[in-house]
């Protein structure tokens, strides 16, 4: 399925790079060059691709490939890490007593604050709506009462201001709640089904805000509501599946009684945790128990942006480590897969009308040696 997949991924990435197309058709690149080349190929850069897959071998189309996407992702990564590094709250204290709040947040966590300032915005409202009807049913609507919603349209800046007071309060009532991503993330993220997949899709964003990275997505969808809407190559909508809950409220019950705190190890927290799918959901991992493992939100920050990594060991025991690769704990070894490249004769008697020969796809690599920074750098310009 995967091998099937990868093509199927291949001939629809073709569509939209003519040159590529026809080189392959002549049988002037191999299938094993196209299929790198597909996955970070543009019209704007094909043309370099090409350049590099005719005079070079698969292993150096595979390698600047590899190189290049690494690269992407950390420049990506790097700016995930240095919002989540540069935020800050300051407080001034004005000459008449009032005091200046200045915020500086992540993407994905500014969005949450507003929606929930958007929430106390519409509660208020709603108070305020309730206590008009009731002053209208009991006849009280004199011009005292009246004067009490004179203000009904105040400057959004002000009910803002007076929605943030009320978080406030209200958190000083009843404290820290302990709520899953699903409940805590009431923010529309557009992420497709390739970032989710292997982080090389479109780069993620915030409905009407601003990008985050590939795997603050994956970290955001690790445990949150999901609605599938489905488009065809014109960007129509065909479908909108119905939002699915990727941890359900019991199993999630059974998994805080199973962990009880986050799982990183010498982590103690209770609150603010989320459930981390070991295999992550968009790359097959089942939503299960045997997958799942509690993280605090710090932790799941690490695991998805910092470069750890959470695993399973041979033993079925969580493992971590740390982004040098030196294990935190014990980690099982990685399983052997074997390889099979055979091409069979039915294939080759299929195509020999090309008129494809031995000197087809040979390669003008003169055995020089690469410059891979500065093949990289180019693909950046």
């Amino acid at each position: 399925m995967n091998a099937a997949r990868e093509k199927v991924r291949v001939a629809n990435a073709l569509g939209e790079l003519p040159k590529i197309s026809a080189s392959f058709a002549k049988g002037e690149i191999s299938y094993s060059k196209v299929r790198a080349m597909t996955r970070v190929a543009t019209p704007d850069n094909e043309d370099y691709l090409l350049m590099i897959a005719h005079h070079g071998t698969a292993y150096h189309v595979e390698t600047l490939v590899r190189k290049y996407r690494r690269a992407r992702r950390l420049q990506d990564l790097q700016e995930a890490n240095k919002q989540h590094d540069e935020r800050s709250l300051q407080v001034f204290y004005e000459h008449d007593g009032s005091i200046t709040l200045q915020v500086h947040l992540p993407a994905e966590k500014g969005a949450l604050v507003l929606k929930a300032i958007e929430l106390a915005m519409d509660e208020e409202k709603a108070v305020e709506d309730r206590l008009r009807e009731r002053a209208a049913e009991q006849e009280y609507a004199d011009a005292d009462v009246s004067a009490e919603f004179e203000d009904e349209h105040l400057p959004f800046d002000h009910r803002r201001a007076d929605a943030l007071t009320h978080m406030a309060e209200s958190y000083l009532a009843h404290g820290p709640t302990a709520s899953s991503s699903a409940d805590r993330y009431q923010v529309v993220l557009h992420v497709s089904a390739e970032t989710l997949t292997n982080n090389e899709g479109d780069i993620s964003h915030i409905e009407d805000g601003a990008r985050v990275s590939a795997e603050t997505a994956r970290r955001i969808c690790c445990d949150a509501g999901i609605s599938v809407l489905s488009k065809d190559e014109n960007g129509t909508i065909l479908n909108i599946g119905r939002k699915s809950r990727i941890i359900p409220p019991a199993m999630r019950r059974a998994l805080k009684a199973r962990d009880e705190n986050c799982r990183f190890p010498g982590c103690t927290h209770k609150y603010y945790i989320d459930g981390h799918h070991i295999k992550h959901w968009s790359d097959g991992g089942e939503t299960s128990l045997d997958n799942l493992v509690l993280l605090c939100r710090h932790h799941h920050r690490l695991v998805h942006e910092g470069g750890f990594t959470c695993t399973k060991n041979s033993q079925g025991k969580v493992e971590f480590r740390n982004p040098q690769g030196i294990l935190i704990a014990r980690a099982g070894r990685m399983p052997v897969l074997p390889l099979n490249f055979h091409l069979s004769e039915r294939l080759r008697n299929r195509y020999q009308d090309l008129f494809i020969d031995a000197n087809t796809c040979v390669s003008k690599y003169d055995d020089a040696r690469i410059d891979w920074d500065l093949a990289v750098g180019h693909m950046f310009h």
